[in-house]
C-alpha cells in the first residue's frame, strides 16, 4: 500500500503543479508569439492550427523538476547519482530542444543535424562517466533470455544510441493534438512500476517517483494540448521525455522492454524508415504520408480518432510489457 500511496501522491502534485503553471505558459506564449509555423503539406485541418504556441514541454519540465528538488530537499525521497543521471539528460534534452525551438521561430529549420548529434554526444559522455563512477558495470542485461553482454568501452556509444533513437522517436510521433504526450504519460507510468521493481540498481524507488511526477505532470500539460490543442509540447518536450524514457530503462537495466513499452513511437519511427527508402531507392510510396499517423488522417480518420487508437495501443502495449518487466 506505500508504493500505491506514493505513486497516486507523486502523481497528483505533478498534475496539480503543471495544471497551474501551464495556465500562465499558455497565456504568457500566446503573448510572445512563441510559435512555428505549421507545413502546408499537412492538409487544411494543420493549416488552421498556425499561431498555437510552441515549447509547451516547460509545463511538466520545470514542475517534474522542481517537485523532486522539493522532495529531496525535504527529506521524502533520497538522491542518488541515478536519479541525477535521469534528471540531468531530462534536462540537458529539454535544453537542447528549447534552443531547436527557437531557432524555428527564426528560419523553420532548427539546429542541424551535426549540432544536435555533437550536443547528444557530450550529454552520452557525461551519462557514461557518471554511471560507470558510480559503480555501475557496461553490461546489456537481458534477463529472460540470460543473456549478459559486457560492451566495455563501446556501452558509451549503446548510451549514445538509445538516447538518440528514443527521443526522435518521440519527436517523430509528435504530430497531432496529444498523441505522444498521452503515450509517453502511459509510458512513464509502465516504468514507474518496473523500475519500482528492479531493486538491484540504485535509486531504484526515487526513479519511479520521478517517473510518477513526470506522469502527473504530463496529464496536466493534456488539458492544454488534448485536441484542439492550445499548445504544442514543441521539441523542448519531445526530445526531453524520449532521452528520459531510454534513461530510464538503461538505468534499470529493461532496454529490451523499452522496446515493446515504446512500441508505437517504434512503429512510427520504421514507418518513416521505410516511406524513405520506398521513395529513394523504388520511388514508390508505402504509406499515403509518412510518420504513420499522418496516414491515417489520410484514410479519412480524424485526428481525435487517431490518437484514441494510438492511445490503445500504448496501452496495451505497456501493460504487456509490465507482465514482461515485473511478473513475468
Amino acid at each position: 500500500m506505500l508504493i500505491l500511496a506514493k505513486a497516486v501522491m507523486a502523481v497528483m502534485l505533478g498534475f496539480s503543479f503543471s495544471v497551474v503553471f501551464g495556465y500562465f505558459v499558455v497565456k504568457l506564449f500566446t503573448k510572445e508569439n512563441i510559435q512555428q509555423q505549421v507545413s502546408a503539406t499537412l492538409g487544411k485541418r494543420h493549416l488552421v492550427k498556425n499561431g498555437t504556441p510552441t515549447s509547451g514541454g516547460v509545463i511538466f519540465i520545470i514542475p517534474t523538476c522542481l517537485i523532486m528538488i522539493m522532495l529531496v530537499l525535504t527529506h521524502k525521497i533520497e538522491f542518488s547519482t541515478n536519479l541525477f543521471i535521469v534528471m540531468f539528460v531530462f534536462l540537458a534534452y529539454a535544453i537542447l530542444g528549447y534552443v531547436d525551438d527557437m531557432k524555428k521561430r527564426k528560419n523553420n529549420d532548427g539546429l542541424s543535424i551535426f549540432t544536435k548529434l555533437f550536443f547528444q554526444i557530450i550529454i552520452a559522455l557525461v551519462f557514461f562517466y557518471i554511471f560507470m563512477s558510480s559503480g555501475n558495470e557496461p553490461i546489456v542485461d537481458i534477463h529472460t533470455l540470460g543473456i549478459k553482454i559486457n560492451l566495455g568501452w563501446l556501452y558509451g556509444m549503446f548510451l549514445l544510441l538509445v538516447l538518440v533513437a528514443s527521443s526522435n522517436a518521440v519527436n517523430i510521433t509528435d504530430g497531432l493534438d496529444g498523441l505522444a504526450g498521452g503515450l509517453s504519460a502511459i509510458a512513464f507510468f509502465a516504468f514507474g512500476l518496473i523500475t519500482w521493481g528492479a531493486s538491484w540498481a540504485l535509486g531504484h524507488e526515487e526513479v519511479a517517483i520521478f517517473c510518477f511526477v513526470l506522469v502527473g505532470s504530463i496529464v496536466g500539460f493534456l488539458v492544454y494540448n488534448c485536441h484542439p490543442a492550445k499548445i504544442f509540447m514543441g521539441d523542448t518536450g519531445s526530445l526531453a521525455l524520449g532521452a528520459a524514457l531510454a534513461s530510464v530503462a538503461i538505468i534499470s537495466n529493461h532496454e529490451v522492454t523499452l522496446i515493446i513499452v515504446a512500441g508505437v513511437f517504434v512503429i512510427e519511427t520504421l514507418s518513416v524508415i521505410i516511406q524513405w527508402i520506398a521513395i529513394k531507392k523504388f520511388h514508390t510510396k508505402v504509406f499515403l504520408m509518412a510518420p504513420l499517423h499522418h496516414h491515417f488522417e489520410k484514410l479519412g480518420w480524424s485526428e481525435v480518432d487517431v490518437v484514441r487508437l494510438f492511445w490503445s495501443a500504448g496501452l496495451i502495449l505497456s501493460m504487456a510489457a509490465i507482465a514482461f518487466g515485473v511478473w513475468i
